[in-house]
Formats: C-alpha cells, sequence, structure tokens
C-alpha cells in the first residue's frame, strides 16, 4: 500500500497533503486546493496515520512528567447514534467515538491517546498504556467519570497522587441544549489515591486541548457534515494531528513543540519527516 501512494504522489504533493490535513482542512477541501483525488488522499491519511501510530507507541516511552491531565472527547462515525441502522446498532464504528487524551501540563505532550467508547474496558487500556510511558510518580487529574477509579487503582496502585474534578451544572435553558452544555457553576476536587497537591487539581489543558482538536480536525467540527464515515480514516486523522501536535507545531507559549519540551526531540519536525515514517515503519 505504501509503495503504491509513493508510486502515485511526489514527495512534494504529499507534503502538500498532509498539510491541508493537519491545518483543519477536509478531505473534500484538501482535493479542491491540490487537485488530488479524494480516494488517494485518502489512502494516504490511512498509510500516514498508521504509520504515526506505531512511532508514538515506540517513542513516546519513559516521559518525566510531574502532572497529567486526562479527558475524553465526543465525536461519531458513519452517523449519530440516533440515525444508525438497526443492523448496524451496537457495532462500534457506527454511531458514538470517543477520543481518551492525557496530557503532560507543562509540556504539554500528548503523552497517551485511544479511540474507543467510553465503557470501562477503554478506560483500562488508555490508563495502562499512560503508566506505561510514565518514568516516575505523578499527579493526575481527571473528571469525574467513574470507570476512571478502578482504571487508575489497577494500572498505578498506590504508586500516584490523583485527584477527580467535579464540574458542577446548572439547569438546562431549553434553547441551548442542542448546541452546549449547561452553565457550569462550580467545581468540586476530590482526593482520590496519594496526596495531590490542590493548586495542581485541574483539567484546564487537557479541555483547552479538545478545542484545539475541534479546531484542527475538520471531521470533529461540530454541526456539519464533516464527521468520519470509516472508522480506520477517524482513527488515522487522530494519529496523524496528535503526531503533528507532539512533534511539529510550535506550542505559542513554550515557544518549542511539546516533544521538544519534553526532551523527546532537539528540533521541529517538518511534515516531510512525518512522511519519512513510511519508510521507517514499514522497514
Amino acid at each position: 500500500m505504501h509503495n503504491i501512494i509513493m508510486n502515485r504522489l511526489t514527495k512534494d504533493e504529499q507534503v502538500k497533503v498532509i498539510s491541508c490535513l493537519v491545518e483543519g482542512n477536509s478531505i473534500r477541501s484538501t482535493s479542491r486546493l491540490t487537485g488530488i483525488a479524494r480516494n488517494t488522499i485518502t489512502k494516504l491519511l490511512v498509510d500516514v496515520g498508521s504509520a504515526c501510530a506505531a512511532y508514538h507507541y515506540k517513542h513516546v516511552r519513559n516521559v518525566n512528567s510531574k502532572r497529567i491531565q486526562c479527558d475524553e472527547i465526543w465525536s461519531f462515525c458513519y452517523a449519530k447514534a440516533a440515525n444508525v441502522p438497526e443492523e448496524k446498532q451496537g457495532e462500534f464504528g457506527f454511531g458514538d467515538v470517543w477520543t481518551w487524551t492525557a496530557i503532560d501540563a507543562d509540556s504539554k505532550l500528548i503523552v497517551s491517546w485511544l479511540v474507543g467508547d467510553r465503557g470501562a474496558g477503554c478506560a483500562h487500556e488508555f490508563i495502562s498504556d499512560l503508566a506505561s510511558r510514565l518514568s516516575h510518580r505523578v499527579q493526575l487529574t481527571t473528571d469525574g467519570h467513574r470507570v476512571y477509579l478502578t482504571a487508575v487503582e489497577d494500572a498505578f496502585g498506590s504508586n500516584i497522587d490523583y485527584a477527580m474534578l467535579v464540574k458542577i451544572y446548572g439547569e438546562d435553558r431549553k434553547e441551548e441544549t442542542r448546541y452546549s452544555p449547561p452553565k457550569c457553576i462550580g467545581a468540586q476536587a476530590a482526593k482520590i489515591i496519594g496526596n495531590p497537591n490542590p493548586r495542581h487539581i485541574s483539567t484546564s489543558y487537557v479541555e483547552r486541548q479538545n478545542l484545539t482538536m475541534r479546531m484542527q480536525m475538520r471531521r470533529f467540527t461540530r454541526l456539519t457534515n464533516a464527521f468520519s464515515k470509516k472508522l480506520e480514516n477517524h482513527i488515522a486523522a487522530v494519529s496523524l494531528y496528535f503526531m503533528y501536535y507532539n512533534f511539529c507545531r510550535t506550542h505559542q507559549t513554550l515557544r518549542v513543540t511539546p516533544a521538544m519540551e519534553a526532551g523527546i526531540l532537539d528540533h521541529i519536525w517538518t511534515v516531510g519527516e512525518i512522511l519519512n515514517l513510511l519508510n521507517i515503519e514499514t522497514a
């Protein structure tokens, strides 16, 4: 598959395609901007996304983090849950799809991520993966999603300072419920394991990351027809996004990429270097 894509597109054409995708363009708009067929763009996305996921799995390890924040962001594939055909009801990849993210509060590095449902199984897989990537004890903050409780205990035991931040919402306004959640009127911090510092019990950075994801991946934009039609394409887009965010995109506050701030890299990657992973990860 990789060789077929390489034969169809020059390296410059591949760079143009990936550059469009990571800046929030849809596949259709990327096709219009580059003159390259949508199917070819999709195949390149899937190939590059797979290579990015493999690179992240191997190389984002032994992260020297102090504070981690976790959250889940909703999206859907194929159709919204209420519109999924009866024969596909309950089949993952049709309807609600959640992306679990763990961000280093200091370097802004996305340490771990997982595309799945919002159940206990995915929570355990996600938190176990996060634990395997950290070099020492950290302070962890999650929202009040109860599946985190057992997942964190199973993955870290007592070797963590863990707190939940449970937000309190006011009553829904009927005219707003379709487009936005109720107004947050407060938050309650709960210490779960260890001795988390109250000053650092926060999910602000990971929630801000949710906004960045919706801005930079067209298929996450609400109230549009830009949703993912296939789960494979959705996972590939997420993999590419996190690779570009961690390794290529200069953080406005840090003035370097998250990977550089975390000590994983010594320079800013180009889109061309991401494309080089097609050869490295399949060699």
